[in-house]
């Protein structure tokens, strides 16, 4: 039984196994045959959807092509309107200022009193309206429409070809418009010439509603920085395939490049301004400006100076710049001179014209010649001398003046970039700097870059001005001969001579100037016995210069030493010079000499003459006691100094050398003291002071002759005489005139009365007048009514004449 049923139950099992394998196969069926469906319904959706997305696409393309054309059109537009608004606002522009220079400014002259520095307000104003309007006729030259793609080309081309132009005349008006402003602001000081100009500036301009000036003289710093802004919104709106896009381009940048040239020239401009300025202040208001900050500053540049003196630091050296700034200092001292050379010329020019020769009695032989002498006299006084005064005055001192005037800018510039190079370089090793030193820095660094750029174009333009000065005065002495042989020549062809030949006028010249140097030689010889015949004095007369004027003043320092007159071959008379009895010399170059090497007393005249100041003499005193005779040398020539611890000394003066060297070694700068400052000067400039030993004139000493014949020799009552070698001479001092004292400083004088001199000068160093000894008494005399003469000849047992 179990195994049928076991075969019944494998069956249905079998049975139930071939059902389920016949589902699945016809689900599987069913699920292809639905989804075959599905493929071809999607198909059909797939046809049916496709065309509408390509029209889609279509659309989308022609939308984005209608958006890029309405882009280029309005990139269009927008450069046109830039173009239009650039030439558009430069007519406006020109036309403002031309209303501003011309109109507001004559009606602005008008005024009463006018209102001062105007013209400064306008200046450089022309070079910008000139450029300006260059630029427009350039364009308008071109006529061709703004929307042509050539006019942006030629707006470019035109601006670039005038970017040089424009570049020189905004960066002058720029630098020099804060005058502009200050000046307003002093006119707007004024309330009531404030009221006036304001009512001219809005009659002037009803349409512009302005009221000031500054209304309009602003207006080239706002257009300068307007170029570049309207250049490059061209260019934003410019596509880059464009044939002017590359020259729209460096324009572009030439207009930004030419705002920034003009920013750093203004910014030159302005430091220079700051530090040129001279100011004369007084003792209270330096010491009014001081602070400790200023103090430690100071401070601080002077040990960094003394470290750079001593070695102790390295200088920072710029040879480029000390160049110039030799060359500088050179030219400004040889136009110095040359001003000081004209000004002394001008003036012996005017004392020449006040002469009058003509109203003299010349005794000239014949009439013709002493007539023609006048008129030719006259003539050169009131024609060709005034004529050639006003022109030097034009032509070549009114130059040299304005020149040396500005040459005092760059010399303080110079002496103030060494102040900052001092502060430089302490803080030059710093890595890190703060916000003061690092202005302290930029400072330092603008003067430098100034000065290296400026001072050679300085020092050109100057001796270019120096050379057609030079030139111009050449010039009118020429002019002045042509003048002067023409006007000769008219008088000289009346005379008997002009008629001669060649041969025989040279011999006719020949023959009148023998004779007049023989006419010459009799009267020199007649001189020399004049003077070497005995002094007389009758009554009533005096002794001194010729034709009663006062005599020589009262030489400081006299030479003992007597030899028998013979002459000197240095254009002194022999015998004497004023009242002075001199003996024969030898000339060695520089003093004349005798067989005994002694100077010559009419060579010595001029050194007594030229003695030494009170201050002088001070100075000689302190710097003989400090540092010794020896080392006493005097200054053969004026020094200016142009280094560091050079000293600027005057011709004459005297120091006491303290090295023969400087503290680099070099032998040519010698270290000097000149009586409380210490300094440097040229070697060459030093020549070893030889100071003359001389003795004080005594009324008492006599002197036994040496010449042949009798001497009579002064004597004095109630004094034994005294006996000298015979090669010593006795001077004495006189009054020369008679003096009636006015004061109880002064003391009375009888003409040719002895007298003792105890000072040439008065208290406070006035050589005018003497403290003088006579009858016991002392006072004070004019120092110019006392002579000196040699005791022999002029003792008062001689009269005199």
């Amino acid at each position: 039984m179990f195994v049928p049923i076991l075969q019944s139950n494998l069956l249905f099992i079998l049975d139930s196994s071939a059902m389920a394998n016949s589902l699945k196969v016809n689900v599987i069926l069913t699920l292809e045959e639905e989804n075959g469906e599905q493929t071809e319904e999607a198909k059909e959706m797939d046809d049916t959807v496709g065309e509408p997305a390509e029209e889609e696409e279509e659309e989308r393309k022609a939308r984005a092509a209608a958006e890029e054309a309405a882009a280029r059109e309005r990139a269009a537009q927008r450069q046109l309107m830039a173009i239009e608004e650039l030439v558009h606002t430069e007519r406006n522009y020109l036309k403002n200022l031309q209303l501003c220079t011309v109109t507001i400014h004559n009606n602005l002259q008008k005024l009463q009193p006018s209102p001062p520095h105007l013209d400064s307000m306008f200046q450089h104003i022309d070079e910008v309206m000139d450029v300006s309007s260059r630029l427009l006729s350039l364009l308008d030259h071109a006529q061709i429409q703004h929307s042509n793609p050539k006019y942006l080309e030629i707006l470019c081309n035109s601006f670039l070809s005038l970017s040089r132009d424009i570049e020189m005349a905004y960066k002058e008006y720029l630098a020099n418009y804060n005058n502009i402003t200050s000046l307003e602001n002093s006119y707007k000081q004024k309330e009531s010439l404030w009221a006036e100009m304001v009512n001219i500036i809005k009659s002037s301009a009803p349409e512009v509603n302005a009221s000031t000036l500054s209304f309009f003289l602003v207006m080239p710093v706002q257009r300068i920085a307007r170029y570049p802004l309207l250049l490059q919104t061209m260019q934003k709106h410019t596509d880059p395939g464009h044939p002017a896009y590359s020259v729209l381009e460096h324009t572009a940048h030439t207009a930004v490049q030419i705002n920034c040239r003009i920013n750093e020239y203004k910014r030159f401009r302005e430091v220079a301004d700051k530090y040129k300025k001279t100011e004369n202040l007084t003792i209270r208001d330096k010491i009014n400006r001081l602070s400790g900050h200023s103090i430690a500053k100071k401070t601080a540049r002077f040990s960094q100076y003394i470290k750079h003196e001593t070695g102790m630091v390295p200088k920072l050296k710029d040879e480029e710049f000390d160049a110039l700034a030799g060359f500088f200092f050179v030219l400004e001292k040889g136009i110095s001179e040359l001003h000081d050379n004209m000004v002394a010329y001008l003036y012996h020019l005017q004392r020449f014209l006040s002469c009058r020769p003509e109203e003299a009695d010349l005794d000239l032989e014949g009439e013709k010649a002493a007539l023609f002498s006048k008129e030719i006299t006259v003539a050169l006084r009131q024609w060709i001398y005034p004529t050639y005064e006003e022109r030097l005055k034009t032509l070549v001192l009114k130059p040299l003046s304005s020149l040396r005037e500005l040459m005092a800018g760059p010399r303080n510039l110079i002496r103030k970039r060494q102040d900052k190079l001092l502060d430089y370089e302490l803080i030059e090793e710093k890595s890190s700097l703060t916000y003061e030193e690092q202005a302290i820095a930029n400072t330092y660094k603008t003067m430098n870059t100034l000065l290296l750029t400026e001072l050679p174009q300085f020092n050109g333009k100057a001796l270019q001005i120096l050379w057609a000065t030079l030139e111009a005065f050449s010039c009118l002495q020429r002019d002045m001969a042509v003048d002067m042989e023409q006007l000769a020549t008219s008088f000289t062809h009346q005379l008997s001579h002009s008629y001669l030949e060649a041969g025989e006028f040279w011999k006719w010249a020949e023959i009148s100037v023998l004779e007049a140097s023989r006419r010459m030689e009799n009267l020199c010889q007649s001189f020399q016995e004049e003077l070497n015949a005995p002094i007389v004095q009758l009554p009533g007369t005096v002794t001194g210069g010729p034709r009663g004027r006062p005599a020589s003043p009262i030489p400081r320092r006299v030479v003992r030493r007597w030899v028998e007159p013979t002459g000197c071959r240095r254009g002194f008379p022999g015998g004497m010079v004023g009242s002075t009895f001199l003996p024969a010399w030898r000339d060695n170059g520089t003093h004349c000499r005798n067989e005994s090497g002694d100077s010559c007393r009419m060579c010595a005249a001029s050194h007594l003459a030229r003695a030494l100041s009170p201050v002088s003499e001070r100075r000689l005193t302190t710097l003989t006691l400090k540092h010794g005779s020896e080392k006493i040398y005097q200054l053969t020539g004026p020094v200016v100094g142009t280094r560091d611890l050079d000293l600027t000394l005057n011709k004459g003066e005297l120091v006491a050398v303290v090295s023969q060297m400087d503290t680099r070694g070099d032998r040519r700068r010698w270290l000097v003291d000149g009586g409380g400052l210490r300094g440097y000067v040229p070697a060459s400039k030093l020549t070893r002071y030889h100071q003359m030993t001389v003795d004080p004139p005594s009324p008492h000493l006599n002197v036994t002759p040496t010449g042949p014949g009798p001497r009579r020799h002064s004597y004095t009552s109630g004094v034994q005489p005294l006996v000298i070698k015979p090669t010593m001479p006795c001077f004495q001092v006189f009054a020369g005139y008679g003096f009636t004292a006015r004061s109880g400083h002064e003391i009375s004088l009888k003409a040719g009365e002895p007298v003792q001199v105890v000072e040439p000068h008065d208290r406070r160093g006035n050589q005018e007048w003497s403290l003088v000894e006579v009858r016991g008494q002392r006072g004070y005399v004019p120092s110019n009514y006392l002579a000196v003469l040699p005791s022999l000849i002029a003792s008062p047992t001689f009269t005199y004449r």
